[in-house]
């Protein structure tokens, strides 16, 4: 039985720029995978059963992003063959970290050659976007630029980078942030290129820095760490995070955190660990 990571990402920045006829948001992020992962297994059955052996709290198995990804697979394929899925969790939830997408975005790479189906990265970017719009980049495989509700990406080389993370004590709610009347939608578009990650800002920081103090207290204590190139929430929060240069930095202000503050320190990755699961 193999294990295979599923990493978590940043945004960097976020513009919500407008919003559809059908109350989607349309965005414009900078995404960035971390080398800080999720860990799934798989074992193969012959029987068409979906299984998880490793349940999580509060997220019945029929919401699993793990299982609803195997089953809408299955679905599509019409394979007869099952699964059984071990989670080993790492990225907290509801921290704008994207760690149920991941999940979703490695159970789809992984079965898709494990089921030996050889659909395309066109074709698994499609099916991972009726699972959740950041599911999409997990697929794509590579550091990107996304625009629409972040299903329209292009790649982008990021400089090498380390990152403080910390992770509040809240369960931020994303419906519940993008639904607010305080959040603005009409942040100016940019175009790629040119344009600066350091001259964004992510439009729902104020929001979610209102509705959960702990947020805010959290950003402000990272912005007096001198080091720190960029300092921003990362997608809907509530986890907040630092860029530095190098790894020595990084873990010098971790190891100033307060007490009761927690988070880790990780590299920025080039690609995703399983991008060479879709060679095209």
């Amino acid at each position: 039985m193999q294990t295979y990571p599923a990493p978590a990402k940043l945004n960097l920045f976020l513009h919500v720029v407008g919003q559809r006829e059908d109350g989607y948001h349309l965005l414009q992020t900078v995404f960035r995978f971390l080398d800080f992962s999720d860990r799934l297994s798989f074992v193969l059955r012959e029987d068409a059963v979906v299984k998880l052996h490793t349940p999580i709290a509060d997220v019945p198995e029929e919401k699993n992003l793990c299982i609803r990804a195997a089953r809408l697979l299955q679905q599509k394929s019409n394979t007869p063959m099952g699964v059984e899925i071990s989670l080993e969790k790492h990225i907290p939830m509801g921290g704008g970290l994207g760690g149920g997408s991941s999940d979703a975005a490695t159970t789809l790479l992984v079965l898709n050659r494990l089921w030996h189906l050889n659909y395309s990265k066109k074709e698994l970017i499609e099916l991972g976007l009726q699972l959740g719009a950041d599911v999409p980049v997990f697929i794509f495989g590579e550091n990107a630029f996304a625009e629409g509700i972040g299903e329209q990406l292009t790649s982008i080389d990021l400089p090498p980078a380390w990152y403080l993370v910390l992770i509040p004590s809240v369960h931020v709610s994303t419906a519940e942030i993008f639904s607010s009347r305080e959040l603005t939608r009409n942040t100016i578009p940019i175009t790629i290129p040119p344009f600066s990650i350091w001259q964004g800002h992510n439009d729902l920081e104020s929001v979610v820095c209102r509705m959960y103090p702990v947020v805010a207290r959290y950003l402000d204590w990272l912005k007096q760490q001198n080091a720190a190139s960029l300092v921003a929430m990362s997608g809907s929060g509530g986890c907040v995070f630092a860029e530095f240069a190098n790894e020595q930095t990084a873990r010098n202000a971790f190891q100033q955190l307060p007490d009761g503050m927690r988070g880790f320190v990780a590299a920025g990755l080039a690609y995703h660990p399983l991008r060479y699961f879709l060679e095209e």
